[in-house]
């Protein structure tokens, strides 16, 4: 199954060198310490556990977060499931999490944070329950729209009887399209509504803010004849519409669960290559030649379906300490004692 406005147009974590010293003599380089990290979210398994964290400097070397423990267990939804959990940063600060939550059903997970450590509570957001025949809502993503001022949170669903031109594409008669709502507070939700219909059933969307456009990356689910892979529209909003049909396949086959950043001068397209149990990458400097650069990637083991954030440096260094803090052996009693 299964970022977005406030996370793509990202400096590069390079050192940033600066001269100290007069003209009189020759100049002092000094690395200053990198103010900004990566952060990937994802689950592992069939996510009962919950939210995986790791970090990453480059956005190529990867390293778990919590000694690879959840951060946050589910608790909401038809199964309780924390599948493909994207991040976005709000205006405030606030980070602001959805997550698949079962198979089937009609609602995604929603809770926030500042830290990972501290999480408001989880909610069931009903985002499907006023269309009949809704099977599953899978892979939420959200971003935040500077333009609307307001939270735009999209995903896939198979609605029976809609789309009857693609009926029997996609494994167990699914038929994916996907739809969208937008919300201020994550307590009122506009109707949902069709996001994007390519003309086939489609899952995985995520959106990237580049060039003066807005770029929608999905997944082609067509399986008769396979396809699996994926594919890039563009539009010159968030809120759509974009192009139909998407470009040609930018990835190999049977692949899912794309998230698309900037590192520096290039652009990352992370993706799960669930059939063989790793992760994939393209790197691209104009998002129309991709270059294959899995090779250079190191994932956590057993990482599914993330997405990719910038986050303060300082955000990550708290984490690592807590992260000490509770691996810290009890103290010996015995030197204690008088």
């Amino acid at each position: 199954m299964k970022h977005n406005s406030a996370f793509i147009a990202i400096p590069g974590l390079f050192a940033v060198l600066f001269a100290v010293g007069c003209t009189s003599r020759p100049s002092v380089r000094v690395a200053a310490a990198p103010q900004t990290a990566y952060l990937f979210t994802y689950f592992t398994g069939n996510s009962t556990d919950g939210l995986h964290l790791a970090w990453s400097r480059d956005g190529y070397k990867w390293e778990k977060l919590g000694g690879g423990r959840g951060y946050l267990k589910p608790g909401v939804g038809e199964s309780k499931l924390m599948r493909d959990p994207c991040v976005v940063r709000g205006p405030d600060g606030v980070y602001h999490m959805v997550w698949t939550t079962a198979w089937d059903g009609r609602t995604i997970g929603y809770a926030s944070t500042r830290d990972f450590m501290h999480w408001s509570e989880q909610r069931a957001l009903p985002v499907m329950a006023g269309i009949d025949g809704t099977r599953n809502c899978w892979a939420p993503e959200i971003i935040y729209d500077d333009g609307q001022k307001n939270f735009l949170v999209f995903w896939s669903s198979t609605v029976e009887g809609r789309f009857p031109e693609t009926a029997g594409a996609s494994e167990n008669s699914y038929n994916h399209r996907i739809y969208c709502t937008t919300t201020t507070d994550f307590q009122t939700l506009a109707p949902a509504r069709v996001f994007y219909d390519p003309g086939f059933s489609v899952i995985d969307a995520t959106l990237l803010r580049a060039f003066g456009k807005w770029h929608l990356v999905v997944k082609d689910e067509t399986v008769n004849p396979p396809k699996k892979h994926l594919r890039i529209a563009s539009g010159d909003h968030a809120s759509g519409p974009f192009t139909v049909p998407p470009g040609p396949p930018v990835s190999r086959d049977w692949v899912e669960g794309p998230a698309i950043f900037r590192a520096g001068g290039d652009y990352l397209l992370y993706f799960d290559v669930y059939r063989e149990k790793h992760y994939g990458a393209l790197r691209s400097r104009d998002l129309q030649t991709w270059e294959d650069v899995t090779a250079q990637i190191s994932m956590p083991a057993g990482a599914r379906h993330g997405t990719v954030i910038e986050v303060p440096q300082s955000l990550v260094d708290n984490l690592i300490a807590a992260e000490r803090i509770i691996n810290r052996p009890p103290p010996n009693v015995s030197t204690l004692l008088p």
